[in-house]
């Protein structure tokens, strides 16, 4: 007799084989996510890898070959998939593992399913082709590709009790969540500049653009001729650093584990800025990554919850 999922102590078979296709799709698709959620406890690295492969899945049909038509009806019928998720309609022996995986994870913890569906909007900008003139108008789209899974990743961290911290700043956790996936998804643009300009993308504001000349597209090793590349870049990683130094105030709120998680997440992506400016002209040659070394250090310092307590001494601002 099949049995609708519930959230317990002890998942069951059924879920527990959902959870390790979960884990495998995150670990095969996402080293920089999986290295970050390897320093959760087995509940909450299992509700984070239903998170992502979800959200993989749904990203997936937004990069893949159909033609737009098809994708947004993919779409359509991913949204109705998750309207049964929300309704209790998925059974422990659905033949969809990462549908099983989400439902047990959102009966665990208390995840905001209606992020997912902020992120399928986000993902129907990218169907649309949609671009973006102004940095206003970009920051709605990095809201629902990425702000949405901050929201999505505390539901399942939560915040820990006994911080010492008002609970106005507690309640202000989910937007420093959000503003953290602002600054991960805005370091991800600057990354893959070249490759999206490729596929005929851009996110980049269209005004900073006109700024410093750069309208034209990056589908060459180096920048447009005339064109600031070196400014553009410098000016983007500055918004880029304040969004991480306003979002890493998350840190002190979270338990040991769960900061660290996120440290190390954030962490490597913010160590990624780094090496962007140093050297902006590297995003047209490659794509931009941290050698294991220094994923490993980011990885420690966050665990010992150095950069949680970097965070606290200085009010605000991302660790060193």
């Amino acid at each position: 007799m099949s049995r609708t999922v519930k959230g317990s102590p002890h998942a069951s078979a059924p879920v527990l084989a959902a959870y390790r296709y979960c884990e495998a799709v995150t670990g095969h698709q996402a080293r920089n996510f999986a290295y970050g959620i390897r320093l959760l406890p087995t509940e909450k690295r299992h509700a984070m890898s239903a998170l992502y492969a979800f959200s993989r899945r749904v990203d997936d049909i937004g990069d893949g070959p159909l033609d737009p038509e098809a994708k947004r009806a993919r779409l359509t019928d991913t949204r109705a998939l998750l309207d049964r998720m929300r309704g209790g309609g998925i059974e422990e022996d659905d033949t969809d593992p990462v549908a099983v995986a989400v439902a047990h994870a959102a009966h665990r913890f208390p995840i905001p399913l209606d992020a997912l569906d902020e992120l399928i909007d986000g993902v129907l900008m990218d169907v649309a082709g949609q671009t973006y003139e102004t940095w206003d108008d970009l920051k709605v789209y990095c809201r629902c590709v990425a702000g949405a899974i901050g929201r999505l990743s505390l539901g399942v961290f939560g915040t820990a009790p006994g911080t010492g911290h008002s609970e106005d700043e507690l309640e202000r956790a989910p937007y420093y969540a959000d503003t953290l996936g602002l600054a991960l998804q805005l370091t991800n643009i600057l990354r893959d500049v070249r490759e999206d300009a490729a596929t005929g993308r851009t996110y980049l504001p269209a005004d900073d653009l006109a700024k410093f000349g750069c309208a034209d597209a990056f589908r060459g090793s180096t920048a447009p001729p005339d064109a600031d590349f070196t400014g553009l870049v410098h000016f983007e990683v500055r918004r880029a650093r304040a969004l991480f130094a306003e979002g890493f105030r998350l840190l002190p709120l979270l338990d040991r584990r769960s900061g660290a998680c996120v440290s190390a997440m954030a962490g490597i992506y913010s160590r990624l800025l780094d090496r962007i400016a140093k050297d902006p002209a590297a995003v047209l040659r490659g794509r931009v990554s941290l050698p294991g070394h220094e994923k490993a250090y980011v990885a420690v310092r966050g665990l010992a919850g150095l950069d949680a307590r970097a965070v606290e001494r200085r009010g605000t601002g991302r660790p060193v």
